[in-house]
């Protein structure tokens, strides 16, 4: 049955043989070291922060100009939609991200960022790094558009390349679809997208067959109390008091609530009361996030925070009009989940392109979310968002054996090897692209 079901996924294949195959990996090669080296070299020293990507923005908009694209700049914000139409046949979105983060580089890094800017948010002047490896995805989706426009033979179709902003603050897809990229510029077919890893080695591509990366939720919940003296508590409604014990009882939700091997998260970040040692506030503050990866587990761990935050303050006997508020922040996502079939198909192109080698089963050991989901969920887009190892093997293998540890993302040690990821970001993305649009 399994061989069945492979001699059919090879059929439906576009066929890539093994010229071409060494032919892609040599011209990539030659783009790295000719150009695509330099322009990462570029956008390392100088992210930007969410929704203030403009030098970004207006430089890959030259790029992909320059490539051949049509370029349409402001969608949502700082977002891009670059199209090239090559005859009939499917509408195929690739999606990179370009926004950095408010982290000083300490990376060691000879390029590293010494960029600061004014924080939309807070106004304050903050240092920015790539602290995630957008610079890599950008990058990348430049080299694609350039080998695929060299490829027009080879294939036809639409291709829609989307560069968007403020993914660090999950809101950047919902912003470019609340200004109708798919009314604007059409509903894709597939939808794709990769994320460089700095816990992978170095070129491997990783595509999960089902959820990639977690919901996650942003939730507040503000407990009102009665303010009192500290030495007369029975005068009043210590909301401190009710604010632990809600914190006291998430943490059956994951342990009580869900199957055992479901999983999920509910991490209390943050608890605000109070002002003195004597004084018994009026209001406590919580700050939760919540992680999934189906939506049936969302509504599990949301209805019992609600639940457990109104009944607490029920307990400690406040009014119905003062029970705790529980506020869900703009700031969600669905889960990203991964088209089983497509993503079959796509590792089967991959391993005929570039080798068996080149594929790994990442341990899926954390719930790192993503606000890809906002493009693929509604309308359903069959999508599939892989990896790309950026780590060295002997620094992963050195950490293994007690040696440095390998800096995680956010973190100022972040640290990406670019030319291999850079390379296979390329490489893996036109290897998809052809095989859902060759010829």
């Amino acid at each position: 049955m399994q061989a069945r079901f492979l001699a059919l996924f090879s059929a439906l294949l576009f066929c890539i043989s093994p010229a071409l195959a060494s032919e892609l990996a040599d011209s990539v090669k030659q783009d790295y070291d000719a150009y695509l080296g330099d322009l990462w070299d570029h956008f390392h020293r100088n992210p930007e922060l969410s929704l203030v990507e403009f030098k970004t923005a207006k430089r890959m908009a030259a790029e992909l100009r320059a490539a051949g694209f049509t370029v349409t700049e402001g969608v949502g914000g700082t977002g891009l939609v670059a199209m090239l139409k090559n005859g009939s046949g499917p509408l195929v979105m690739m999606r990179a991200d370009m926004d950095g983060l408010p982290v000083e580089e300490k990376s060691g890094l000879p390029n590293s960022s010494v960029a600061t800017q004014e924080d939309p948010i807070t106004g304050n002047v903050v240092p920015v790094m790539h602290a995630c490896g957008h610079d890599v995805h950008i990058t990348s989706l430049v080299g694609s558009a350039r080998q695929m426009v060299a490829r027009k033979d080879a294939w036809s179709g639409t291709l829609m390349l989307v560069v968007q902003p403020a993914e660090e603050r999950v809101i950047g897809a919902r912003a470019m679809r609340d200004d109708n990229i798919w009314e604007r510029f059409g509903t894709p077919d597939y939808a794709l997208a990769f994320h460089v890893g700095a816990g992978s080695p170095a070129g491997k591509i990783d595509a999960p067959e089902g959820p990639a990366y977690a919901g996650a939720d942003t939730v507040d919940i503000i407990v009102h109390g009665i303010g009192a003296h500290g030495a007369s508590p029975h005068r009043g409604k210590d909301p401190i008091v009710i604010a632990s014990q809600i914190v006291v009882a998430l943490q059956t939700l994951v342990s009580r609530e869900l199957s055992p091997r479901a999983p999920g998260v509910v991490t209390v970040g943050s608890f605000h009361a109070g002002t003195k040692h004597n004084i018994i506030s009026d209001r406590a503050h919580l700050q939760l996030t919540v992680r999934n990866t189906n939506l049936e587990t969302r509504a599990i761990l949301l209805s019992g925070i609600e639940r457990i935050a109104i009944n607490a303050g029920r307990m400690a006997g406040l009014p119905e009009d003062m029970l705790p508020e529980v506020i869900i922040s703009e700031e969600s996502v669905p889960p990203t989940i991964n088209d089983a079939v497509l993503a079959k198909r796509l590792k089967m192109a991959w391993a005929e392109a570039m080798g068996e080698d080149a594929l790994f089963d990442e341990p899926q050991d954390g719930m790192v979310a993503e606000d890809f989901p906002y493009f693929t969920v509604d309308p359903a887009i069959s999508s599939v968002y892989w990896g790309i190892g950026g780590t060295p093997q002997e620094d992963l293998d050195a950490e293994a054996a007690g040696g440095p540890m390998v800096a995680s993302h956010h973190s100022p040690l972040f640290k990406i090897a670019a030319e291999p990821s850079v390379r296979a970001g390329v490489e893996s993305t036109v290897v998809a692209l052809l095989a859902l649009m060759g010829d």
